[in-house]
């Protein structure tokens, strides 16, 4: 699935960007959580949407079945 390829590049490309942040000591702290906290957001989606396509590419639904990606979640 192309889809599930440009999730995990767009994950490593939000690992970098906080990487980036982390590193860079011109940036005071506060600052630092103010940037990183939308990333991490989008992070937090990405991955849960990785779970989910890799789920129903493991698990594909019947025809005319619910996919059942809710029973599969954990939260």
């Amino acid at each position: 699935m192309n889809s599930i390829k440009h999730i995990d590049n767009a994950l490593k490309e939000l690992d970098d960007e906080v990487q980036k942040i982390l590193l860079n000591w011109d940036i005071p702290l506060n600052e630092k959580d103010n940037l990183m906290l939308p990333i991490l957001q989008q992070k937090k989606v990405l991955s849960q949407t990785l779970e989910d396509l890799t789920y129903l590419k493991n698990n594909p639904p019947k025809p005319n079945q619910p996919c059942g990606i809710s029973k599969y979640r954990e939260d």
